[in-house]
């Protein structure tokens, strides 16, 4: 059972006891991410998140890496385009030391000059890493084309003219800004007692933010076309489709109907693309849920001589998912293999933190197992093929990065 508390500053704490394991996993969970900049502060999230990690008043930077090594834990973080999380997973007997770590790194950290210079060319390089590697960066290309200006097409990493902005004061102004307490979530989860609330709520139930300004407003979908040139072997493919909020009533028959598309090696694009037609080694689609909207993406790669026929390929493959609908066997498969899924995942202590971190901080509710399960099997083939009529329509974006850089005809 998750327990959950409000300190009286307005920052939640979610725990959940696992007696049958021997470890406990804590996060840190701000809602802040890519979407709360603007453009001339764009990374400064992600940029944040590096900077923790590189020394508070009483921890240099190695002693921080040296604590969780010595204690055979593991420490890390994560920046999204909504949320930013810092965690740890260490032995049970080691909770209380890697809060106080934790929580060091949250209050103290010192942001010093030497170590900004140090960690912007880290982050430099970063932005370069991902620049080679265009099977990524094309998912940022199309999240540009869906959402053109708004902050949810900004690239998470930011780019090096933000970043060379940054500094000790812009770091702790966000900070202050943007951490406050009522936005922040602490979630642990393992072999922890209830009575671990009151040590989170001594560390962190007491600090006070600033004035928090408002999200930025609800996007527009946006139908454009963007192609980038680039020296690759393959032409890396990305069509966006306007999708659901991660609140919606809909969003498991959605959940369903991206497992039957493209989300496993029995799904249609699997196996027609790759199977059938042998186009592509890597297909794909995933959905993006966010706080008020939501995207369907759909990824191939392929040689730049086959990529008319790739796209053919999948434009038919949504149009026979619109037109004849999905099987019984398929929608049966489907609920199984996403149940087995969920199981599986639960087993591990860090999946069950960053579950109950992101529903409390987005949703503000916990699901039990048993509803959740129970939620996927109300889902019917009237639902799903309805959603795909409603979702599969001419108003779609395309990103490509591709050799010579120009979108075939039948794309444009």
């Amino acid at each position: 059972m998750i327990k959950k508390y409000t300190c009286q500053n307005g920052l939640r704490i979610v725990l959940e006891e696992i007696p049958t394991v021997r470890s406990v996993a804590i996060g840190v969970w701000i809602n802040a991410g890519s979407r709360n900049e603007h453009v001339k502060n764009n990374g400064i999230s992600h940029f944040l998140e590096h900077m923790f990690f590189k020394g508070t008043k009483s921890r240099s930077a190695r002693e921080i890496a040296e604590s969780f090594d010595s204690i055979g834990g593991q420490v890390n973080a994560f920046t999204s385009k909504e949320y930013t999380c810092y965690y740890a997973k260490v032995l049970d007997t080691h909770a209380s030391y890697a809060l106080d770590i934790l929580s060091d790194m949250f209050f103290h950290s010192t942001f010093v000059d030497e170590e900004l210079k140090k960690e912007k060319n880290v982050v430099y390089e970063e932005i370069k890493m991902y620049e080679d590697t265009p099977d990524d960066i094309v998912h940022d290309v199309l999240s540009k084309a869906v959402y053109e200006n708004h902050s949810l097409g900004y690239p998470i990493l930011g780019t090096e003219e933000t970043l060379e902005t940054f500094s000790r004061d812009t770091l702790n102004e966000y900070m202050h800004d943007m951490y406050t307490p009522d936005q922040v979530v602490v979630s642990i989860a393992g072999n922890i007692q209830e009575s671990f609330i009151k040590e989170v709520e001594k560390l962190f139930g007491n600090y006070k933010g600033g004035s928090r300004p408002e999200k930025a407003e609800k996007p527009v979908f946006h139908s454009n076309k963007i192609a980038r040139k680039k020296e690759t072997e393959q032409a890396h493919l990305c069509i966006g489709y306007n999708g659901l909020h991660i609140g919606h009533e809909d969003i498991y028959s959605l959940i369903v109907l991206n497992n039957i598309l493209g989300g496993s090696m029995s799904s249609r694009l699997f196996q027609e693309v790759r199977e059938q037609r042998g186009l592509a080694y890597s297909v794909f689609s995933y959905h993006s849920a966010f706080e008020d909207s939501g995207m369907l993406t759909i990824y191939g790669g392929t040689g730049a001589k086959q990529l008319d026929q790739l796209f053919d390929t999948i434009q038919s493959t949504l149009n026979s998912f619109k037109l004849e609908g999905i099987t019984s066997k398929e929608l049966s498969n489907s609920k199984e293999q996403l149940k087995g899924n969920l199981m599986l995942s639960l087993e591990s202590t860090n999946s069950r933190m960053s579950r109950n971190g992101k529903n409390e901080l987005l949703l503000k509710r916990h699901r039990s197992l048993d509803e959740i399960v129970e939620e996927i099997d109300k889902v019917t083939d009237i639902s799903v093929n309805k959603l795909a009529k409603t979702l599969f329509t001419d108003e779609y974006s395309v990103a490509l990065i591709s050799p010579n850089g120009e979108m075939p005809k039948n794309i444009g």
